[in-house]
């Protein structure tokens, strides 16, 4: 098909959001058939977002939602932070928000085509960084919070007991000291067998007495790791609301308890 009519290429790039020039290359390559067009934009697309995939992408944009008693997370990272503003990057975030939302994390897969066809229109990689599905039981609750302005932390948290507000403190906290872990015991023991051998043969501790070198790298460990901040078990740390307590005596006085909690940074 030589000449291709321009409401055709119109109707094409309504569709898809191409450029006026591919549109039309690909119109002509299918001899004027709009669905060969449509598929040969998708798999250009994915040529180029493979070309794209290894480059960076510290912007983006971590989108929340809880609804009933399921909570959703998810982190779609981008090149450039006005990228990360575009109105076809945020309808494709949001896409990914709800297909996470009602079939799970594994979905995100099948949003594989959206994502090549968004890397063909912008240029930039794109990539979906993280997504989390959390369901509350009877007694327990979630709780969200998005660090604002730039929306690139977010952390969606399940508990039980306390108040919406308290989880909301929590959940905020949890944004600023990035915990790997709710409590020490889910911390790996090769981990913390590493990190004390780091510490005991450290200068600071090699220069103590040999007697007193033991219960000075358990301190370290107690301080340094797991009460560390960013890393570190959350109930360990000290409570960024009052740093005179730990987040465990925080956690007591408002009578919550988590159980799990997951957060995400685009910059990461």
């Amino acid at each position: 098909m030589s000449e291709i009519p321009a409401a055709l290429v119109k109707e094409l790039r309504g569709r898809t959001g191409a450029g006026m020039m591919d549109c039309k290359r690909a119109l002509q390559e299918a001899e004027g058939d709009i669905e060969a067009a449509h598929k040969l934009l998708r798999e250009w697309g994915a040529a180029q977002a493979g070309k794209r995939a290894g480059r960076e992408t510290t912007e983006g944009v971590v989108l929340v939602r809880i609804s009933g008693d399921v909570g959703t997370l998810i982190a779609v990272g981008s090149e450039t932070e006005p990228v990360s503003k575009n109105e076809e990057f945020q309808a494709y975030a949001s896409r990914v928000l709800e297909r996470v939302e009602s079939d799970g994390p594994d979905a995100v897969s099948s949003l594989e085509d959206d994502r090549a066809e968004l890397i063909a229109k912008i240029g930039e990689n794109v990539v979906v960084r993280g997504a989390a599905r959390l369901e509350a039981a009877n007694g327990e609750r979630l709780a969200e919070y998005v660090h604002q302005p730039a929306s690139k932390i977010g952390v969606l948290l399940k508990a039980e007991g306390g108040s919406d507000e308290a989880g909301r403190r929590v959940a905020m906290h949890i944004a600023s000291a990035a915990p790997r872990w709710v409590e020490r015991s889910e911390v790996p023991a090769e981990e913390v067998e590493a990190e004390r051998r780091v510490y005991a043969s450290s200068d600071e501790v090699q220069s103590k007495p040999e007697q007193a070198r033991e219960k000075i790298v358990e301190g370290m460990v107690n301080k340094r790791f797991f009460a560390a901040y960013p890393g570190g078990a959350l109930l360990e740390q000290p409570w960024i609301h009052d740093t005179g307590k730990t987040v465990a005596q925080a956690l007591e006085e408002e009578g919550i308890r988590v159980l799990a909690f997951e957060r995400f940074d685009v910059g990461e």
